[in-house]
């Protein structure tokens, strides 16, 4: 894998080109913003969603999907989850056979309630599939701040490939065997962050977030056990640690975005200032519906779906979460 293909150039595809030049690969970036692309051949920046990072002057950008294929010998999907189908039909023509691709975004399909591993296994099946997520804001790992995150693949040795081609002291893999687990993971989280700001939003405590966090997780357990993962899983970086830093930091836009509706603002108004998506929004219809399929129980997404999606009021949302029958742990 020495060179590699970005597709997505947000943030954290922009950080993860940084990622993978500073292990060492040759990267091309394919983004859809000729602003975007202008500025990293150019100037070599993402003024639209990383300012004030420098990139290696080595990183190209191109809106042509095959150009960024040209030579490359991986590929990392940067795209959001919503977005993913239409990319994987424009690749299922372009992409040499046996081409590794290692999944970046984090989400489920509303239409077809699929994983992005799922997509791809229906859209590119001849490309053997990695898994990357957990707790890693874009800003950071692109100014070079220590971060761990989980690479998941039913074969070892391609998450072991993907580790050797993007890990640095400052960027620190860990290998996993389930990647249906990652992947439910860091779908759920952006879900439960969104609750979280609501928490803080309408004053209700310290107390009440890390309630809801750790209840959360329950959710995130059960739904992912009920997909095929594996528990352990979500004890590790792509689960708790994951949702630990999305429900906490102001960085979160899917937690800065339940803030703003807990203060009082429309979804439509705190989403019209926003450019970057806000995965947690999509993701939380996507989630109710596959619980709903899979029968499991999972309150805290029923509530952020009914609130983002059904226009429940974010105090009736909260009174029937707090009436719930106690139960066991």
């Amino acid at each position: 894998m020495k060179r590699v293909a970005v597709i997505g150039g947000g943030a954290w595809g922009t950080a993860l080109a940084l990622v993978a030049a500073r292990a060492g690969a040759g990267v091309m970036l394919w983004a859809r913003d000729p602003a975007v692309i202008t500025a990293i051949n150019e100037r070599h920046e993402n003024p639209v969603y990383l300012p004030g990072i420098a990139l290696d002057p080595t990183i190209g950008a191109t809106s042509e999907l095959e150009a960024a294929l040209n030579h490359a010998e991986a590929a990392l999907l940067v795209v959001p989850a919503q977005f993913m189908r239409g990319v994987l039909g424009r690749l299922q023509r372009l992409l040499p056979p046996g081409m590794p691709l290692l999944r970046c975004a984090e989400g489920i399909e509303i239409e077809s309630l699929q994983t992005i591993s799922e997509l791809a296994q229906e859209l590119v099946p001849g490309s053997p599939l990695a898994v990357l997520s957990g707790p890693s804001f874009a800003g950071e790992v692109a100014r070079d701040l220590p971060t761990a995150v989980t690479i998941a693949s039913g074969e070892p040795e391609l998450a072991e490939a993907f580790m050797g081609r993007l890990g640095t002291a400052r960027f620190r893999p860990y290998r996993s065997d389930d990647p249906i687990g990652v992947e439910i993971g860091g779908a759920v989280k952006n879900v439960l962050a969104i609750a979280c700001g609501i928490v803080e939003g309408r004053g209700l405590g310290d107390n009440a977030r890390a309630a809801l966090v750790t209840r959360g997780l329950s959710e995130m357990i059960r739904l992912g056990v009920a997909k095929g993962g594996q528990a352990d899983t979500f004890r590790g970086l792509s689960g708790l640690g994951d949702l630990v830093l999305t429900c906490t930091a102001g960085q979160s836009r899917n937690y800065t975005l339940g803030l703003a509706l807990g203060r009082g603002m429309s979804l439509g108004e705190a989403l019209s200032a926003r450019r970057s998506v806000i995965e947690g929004v999509a993701t939380a219809a996507a989630v109710a519906r596959l619980a709903a399929r899979l029968d499991v129980e999972m309150p805290i997404t029923a509530a952020v779906e009914g609130v983002l999606h059904h226009g429940v009021a974010i105090d009736a949302m909260i009174e029937a979460l707090l009436s719930r029958p106690y139960r066991s742990e």
